[in-house]
């Protein structure tokens, strides 16, 4: 694994960590190839049953590294936009395990909209979110579009992208943009007792349950109706359902595995 990024595996929880924190752990093409790496890991290892996204240092991440863009050597930005966020994007999406951003610093543009695209987004009261394309002169990528006005409605998301200004995680948490903003001090404890908890649950239905409400993104309610009745007949199939209704009938508290 590259030294851009860190890993670690405890108790079904894998860490990623984004470690270039002389540059605020912005993105270049090393880390977003190791970041997506690391990820295909934690899809296919059973043993993982929770996923947690942070940063070394004081930023979660400032977004791209503008260094590398304007290299004389760069790549250019469809290239980079592609093959660093949309390849990475879509496979946090696509996983079925939780996926945790555990913002522990500010994260701005791209950056910001790699959080959003997680299932829970923790952030530290400290940390800022700033959408800072409009600041450069470019857009909101990596998802940024798609997310706000679902999360915040359009004038929030329009108010957020062509302004730039930081968020905080305070504002971030009323508006309906993140999970949680913790006190910096209860961060971590906050987030080992959220993704061990998750990691102890049914692995499988909670992967389920993230393919139907991202399918509902775009489907009717026929669609969705539909969709639902297969997904609810797979998870009755799991070891963890039978052992669920099992676990209620016994009146004890269910040991979960994951399958």
């Amino acid at each position: 694994m590259s030294q851009t990024l860190l890993t670690r595996l405890d108790g079904g929880v894998m860490t990623i960590t984004l470690n270039r924190p002389d540059v605020f752990n912005s993105f270049n093409q090393d880390m977003g190839r190791a970041f997506q790496k690391a990820l295909d890991e934690a899809a296919s290892n059973a043993d993982v049953r929770c996923v947690v996204v942070t940063g070394e240092g004081r930023a979660f991440c400032a977004g791209q590294d503008l260094k590398e863009v304007t290299s004389q050597d760069s790549p250019g930005f469809k290239v980079i936009v592609e093959e660093t966020y949309n390849r990475s994007i879509r496979r946090i999406c696509a996983m079925e395990k939780p996926v945790i951003a555990a913002v522990n610093g500010v994260a701005a543009g791209a950056g910001a909209n790699v959080a959003l695209a997680c299932d829970f987004v923790v952030a530290k009261s400290s940390a800022k979110f700033i959408q800072a394309f409009a600041n450069i002169g470019l857009i909101p990528d990596s998802g940024g579009t798609y997310w706000l006005p679902r999360l915040v409605g359009m004038a929030r998301a329009k108010a957020l992208t062509m302004l730039g200004t930081p968020l905080s995680a305070a504002e971030a948490q009323s508006m309906g943009l993140i999970y949680k903003a913790v006190e910096d001090g209860a961060f971590e404890a906050e987030v080992e007792e959220l993704s061990h908890t998750l990691a102890s649950m049914p692995t499988r239905g909670l992967g389920l349950t993230k393919r139907a409400l991202h399918a509902a993104q775009s489907n009717s309610l026929h669609d969705q109706l539909a969709l639902e009745l297969d997904l609810q007949f797979e998870a009755a199939e799991t070891e963890d359902y039978r052992e669920g209704v099992q676990a209620f009938l016994d009146k004890r508290k269910p040991t979960f595995v994951g399958r």
